[in-house]
């Protein structure tokens, strides 16, 4: 997901420090150190904001002039499914192993040139129309109220979406199931002070309750409602020495006026208690016409998270729900392809009439794959 920019940027960087006069040093990249790039192009890709599938696809690292001097080493089997497989199980992970390489590659549903529909097969499927998405919470979140004290409980659920609003759905769902009282949190929004903005802009055009409405991707919602026992996930590097790194999923033990207490859940860290403070966080997007800033706990609820968020995690159960289907190259790919057993993925889907259905769209830019 990096983008080819920043590997250019290392390669020119380390030319220059290490062969600064090399007459050859054009010749080596990265100044004749050896990098190894680890990476899958049937997953998602770098995100372009507003970008098109060619920008896309150009700021991908094979579209770099850095990759016609790499040796390229393929691996084939499929670890994640591989560990703690019943043998009796071994025909029926392959089979699911081969399915998840054909929609990551856009073989399913015809001809793909971007976009195709695909059947899912029924046995992924949540089918019953009368609650679906209780179907959905239950078959992830089995006996919630019952096992939320249990520390390896949520460690490796999650119901995942394309979208943030879905995902707010959802979280929202499940937090007002959750038992205890809940503490809300509101941010401290403004325009920030290095921003040529007159005082009555600032005041008139941009008043607080304006800059507390914005929903950003990759930041905290000016109301954050929390209760013990539910699972956060950080949204900035803290403490990247100790584990507390963007994407990092934590448990509420304690919630304070100023400080939240929250133990790990993923990662190599795991039972390890951090404390949790307020912090300034400004977004880099660009559709907005000024620099936001905003005081708030760099965390959001968890019991579901964008596909893009889940890219890189192994997980025992995933839910996937589609209310709208996947919008870029590789979603649906890393999404199916997060869980560690065929038994361990379901799926709801709806159609545009909010109907139940067993068809959806699967986005997959074949020219990534011309250069391999």
């Amino acid at each position: 997901m990096i983008h080819k920019h920043a590997f250019e940027a290392l390669d020119r960087t380390l030319k220059d420090i290490l062969m600064p006069d090399c007459s050859n040093s054009e010749a080596l990249p990265f100044g004749g150190k050896v990098i190894v790039f680890g990476g899958d192009f049937r997953q998602i890709l770098p995100v372009v904001p507003n970008g098109s599938r060619q920008d896309i696809v150009n700021a991908s690292l094979s579209s770099s002039y850095i990759w016609n001097k790499c040796k390229l080493l393929t691996l084939t089997k499929n670890m994640r499914l591989t560990v703690g497989m019943n043998h009796g199980d071994i025909d029926k992970t392959k089979e699911f192993a081969k399915w998840l390489l054909d929609i990551g590659e856009g073989k399913l549903g015809g001809r793909n040139d971007g976009e195709a529909v695909i059947d899912i097969p029924q046995e992924l499927l949540i089918t019953e129309s009368t609650n679906p998405i209780g179907n959905l919470i239950n078959f992830v979140y089995p006996s919630i109220l019952e096992s939320f004290n249990d520390p390896n409980y949520f460690q490796e659920r999650a119901i995942l979406a394309p979208k943030n609003d879905v995902v707010h759905e959802i979280n929202g769902t499940l937090l007002a199931m959750f038992p205890g009282d809940h503490k809300e949190y509101l941010s401290s929004d403004s325009i920030c002070q290095s921003e040529n903005v007159t005082d009555h802009i600032r005041h008139n055009v941009y008043p607080p309750d304006v800059l507390n409405g914005l929903k950003v991707s990759g930041m905290p919602n000016h109301k954050l409602v929390l209760k013990v026992g539910v699972p956060i996930m950080l949204l900035r590097n803290l403490d990247q020495k100790n584990g507390l790194c963007n994407g990092t999923r934590l448990q509420v033990v304690k919630l304070g006026d100023r400080i939240i207490e929250a133990k790990v859940i993923s990662g190599n860290n795991i039972g390890t208690r951090t404390f949790i403070p307020r912090i300034n966080l400004s977004p880099s997007d660009k559709r907005i016409p000024f620099k936001l800033q905003r005081r708030q706990f760099p965390i959001a609820v968890c019991f579901a998270m964008t596909i893009n968020k889940s890219q890189g995690q192994s997980l025992s159960k995933v839910g996937l729900f589609l209310k709208q289907p996947v919008f870029t190259h590789g979603q649906l790919y890393v999404a199916v392809s997060r869980v560690k057993s065929m038994d361990g993925l379901r799926m709801l889907i709806l159609d545009v009439e909010g109907n139940v259905t067993n068809k959806t769209t699967n986005v997959v830019y074949k020219e990534i794959f011309s250069n391999l």
